[in-house]
C-alpha cells in the first residue's frame, strides 16, 4: 500500500512538502562535502562520500512553526540543497550521470539543524550523532523545487541569513563530490527508497542561532531566487523534560 502511495504521490506534478514528509522513510545526510566548511569544523577530508541519517520526524513543513531549542543546547544552521527521490536505487554506478539524475523527483532546499556541543561531545567519545541531529523541527524544509526549474543544480548558488545578516553563500558546483557519486555511494549500502530525501551538504559559514533569530534562506540561478525554495524560520526555546547533559 506505502509503495503505490508513494507512486501515484511522487508521479503527480502537484507534490507537496506535507506529501514529502507523509511518504519519507528516512532522510540521508551525506557530510563533509565543501571543503571550507571541513576546515572551519577542523574536520579531515573525506576519501569518499560518508553519510548520517536524520529521521522522517525532525522535518519541518513551510510556515509550519519555529525551530525549537532543546535545552542546553548549541544549535547550529546548515543549509543544504536536498534530493527527493522518485525511484529505488540499488548498486547505482556513480558514472550513471542519467540513471542518478532521472532518480530525482524534485528538489528541495532545507536547514539541517544541528546541536553542535551534542555532537562534539559525541565526536570525542566515539559515540553516534543521532541525538545532535534528530530532535523535533531539526530539519525545515522549503517548498518542493521541480527539476525543471533547476535544470543544474551546481549552477545554482544557496544562501543563508541569521537576522538579515548573511552567514552561508556558496555555489553547489563547489562539492566536493557530485550527486551521481553521492547515491552511488549511499545505494551500496542501503536501498535508496522512493520517498527518500537526500541532504547534499553545506557550505561554510555555520554558526549557532538562539531564541528571537529568524533565519532567511533561499536558491538563486542567475541571480534570480527561485521563489519554491525561499523560507523564514524563527527559533525558539522548546518547552518539556529534555535538557543536555553530558554522556
Amino acid at each position: 500500500m506505502a509503495t503505490k502511495l508513494a507512486a501515484s504521490v511522487f508521479g503527480s506534478s502537484a507534490i507537496s512538502a506535507s506529501s514529502i514528509r507523509q511518504n519519507c522513510r528516512k532522510v540521508i545526510c551525506i557530510g563533509r562535502n565543501y571543503a571550507d566548511h571541513i576546515t572551519e569544523l577542523n574536520s579531515a577530508r573525506p576519501k569518499q562520500p560518508f553519510f548520517f541519517l536524520k529521521p522522517p520526524s525532525s522535518i519541518l513543513l513551510p510556515d509550519e512553526g519555529p525551530v525549537l531549542r532543546p535545552r542546553g543546547v548549541n544549535m547550529h544552521y546548515e543549509v543544504e540543497l536536498g534530493l527527493v527521490m522518485g525511484k529505488k536505487l540499488r548498486d547505482l554506478d556513480e558514472h550513471d550521470e542519467q540513471g542518478a539524475m532521472g532518480a530525482i523527483s524534485n528538489y528541495l532546499l532545507t536547514i539541517d539543524m544541528t546541536a553542535r556541543n551534542v555532537q562534539d561531545e559525541a565526536k570525542k567519545k566515539g559515540l553516534p550523532w543521532s541525538i545532535a541531529k534528530g530532535f523535533h523541527t531539526f530539519l525545515p524544509i522549503s517548498h518542493p523545487i521541480a527539476t525543471s526549474s533547476l535544470p543544474d543544480p551546481y549552477a545554482a548558488e544557496l544562501y543563508l541569513n541569521v537576522n538579515d545578516q548573511q552567514r552561508q553563500r556558496d555555489k553547489i558546483e563547489l562539492m566536493l563530490f557530485r550527486i551521481p557519486r553521492m547515491l552511488s555511494e549511499i545505494s551500496k549500502v542501503m536501498d535508496i527508497e522512493e520517498g527518500d530525501i537526500v541532504l547534499t551538504g553545506t557550505p561554510k559559514g555555520v554558526g549557532s542561532v538562539g531564541t528571537g533569530d529568524v533565519m532567511t534562506c533561499g536558491l538563486v540561478v542567475d541571480g534570480n531566487e527561485i521563489e519554491e525554495a525561499r523560507m523564514s524560520v524563527p527559533v525558539v526555546d522548546r518547552e518539556g523534560p529534555y535538557q543536555f547533559k553530558e554522556t
